[in-house]
């Protein structure tokens, strides 16, 4: 028996699709593959699946986590991405927090939350 496993994605909802493809570009992550109701999303070792969705009240309730090796440049390249400051006007910067990690976060177009962090 092999039990083994590849990979696990997460469906991220978008209210406005163009608007979420064009915050997660302008944060560096590709879209390999789009269609009108999904999105292939991916930056490295990771990705996940951008989900055109009407329900306004399922984005605020996701929360995505997304592990970096520096996040201070991260939280650089976060501020000069006009995408992001759109919505974030108010970026916190990164902190030192009681679980091992430093990290920020940040909302993407639809109100998922977002914690960008590197372990201490």
């Amino acid at each position: 028996m092999n039990l083994a496993t590849v990979e696990i994605k997460a469906f991220v909802p978008a209210l406005d699709m163009q608007l979420s493809l064009a915050f997660y570009a302008a944060l560096g992550f590709s879209i390999p593959w789009c269609s009108p109701e999904l999105a292939y999303v991916h930056r490295g070792h990771t990705s996940f699946l951008l989900q055109q969705s009407a329900d306004a009240t399922q984005a605020p309730t996701c929360r995505m986590h997304l592990l970096v090796e520096n996040v201070d440049d991260w939280y650089a390249h976060a501020l000069a991405s006009a995408p992001v400051r759109a919505c974030n006007p108010h970026l916190p910067p990164p902190a030192e927090r009681p679980w091992g990690m430093r990290d920020f976060t940040l909302t993407d177009p639809a109100g998922v939350m977002w914690r960008i962090g590197q372990n201490l």
